[in-house]
């Protein structure tokens, strides 16, 4: 103990000693002070983003809303947790490439966590069809379509919409539930070549967009569109 002070002292004496002989040379030492003051502030503002990731790094960790193994939309894009870390945190997306994100935009921004709710999630798929067909075939094909796929999840929680009288189909929507969240896109993708193989095979068309021109002629018998 008396070492540790005796070496606090000389430390002591030794800056002490060369602040009088800045003052004795004419250096300003409050032109000093003042520099490093502002470059404490720069540093501190340079600084602030990175505390404030670690903070919500801390965050993260401690309260455990978003974990390992989840599957966030965050701005838009739907990725899969892999590490979370102290200051950023990395994630995997649909296309398979890893990406690096700051604990902040996790904790500042609005995500979807398609993990928390429940196993399964329900998912969507519209498709419109030619005025003219039988409604209740439609509603059977489509409702067949996804009780036929694997991944599809309750079959009896699938349920088939008659959504609206569109400008060029009648628009119906499937809902159905899977637990496999993030590859879901591969299981609509799959699901619509069923609904595309089954209309083909009950004569139900997917009409192309359609728009009405109408023509009249004026005194001078020229066409003009209207």
């Amino acid at each position: 103990m008396d070492t540790f002070r005796t070496l606090l002292e000389m430390k002591f004496l030794w800056i002490l000693s060369i602040l009088i002989m800045m003052q004795s040379l004419g250096i300003r030492l409050n032109v000093i002070l003042a520099s490093s003051a502002a470059l404490l502030v720069g540093v501190g503002l340079g600084l602030q983003h990175t505390f404030n990731n670690f903070v919500s790094g801390i965050i993260l960790l401690f309260e455990g809303s978003i974990k390992v193994g989840d599957v966030l939309e965050l701005d838009g894009e739907v990725v899969e947790m892999l590490r979370i870390g102290l200051r950023t945190s990395t994630a995997r997306n649909r296309d398979d490439i890893d990406i690096i994100i700051p604990n902040s935009i996790i904790t500042s921004n609005k995500v979807v966590n398609w993990s928390h709710q429940s196993e399964t999630t329900r998912f969507r798929i519209r498709v419109g069809v030619s005025y003219g067909s039988d409604v209740d075939l439609v509603l059977n094909v489509l409702r067949s379509c996804a009780q036929s796929h694997p991944k599809v999840k309750d079959k009896d929680a699938i349920r088939v919409r008659f959504l609206d009288f569109g400008h060029s189909s009648l628009d119906f929507e499937l809902l159905f539930f899977s637990d496999d969240i993030f590859r879901v896109e591969n299981i609509k993708s799959e699901l619509r070549e069923i609904i595309y193989r089954r209309f083909r095979e009950n004569g139900i068309q997917i009409p192309f967009p359609q728009v009405d021109v109408h023509f009249k002629s004026d005194e001078t018998g020229i066409l003009k569109q209207k």
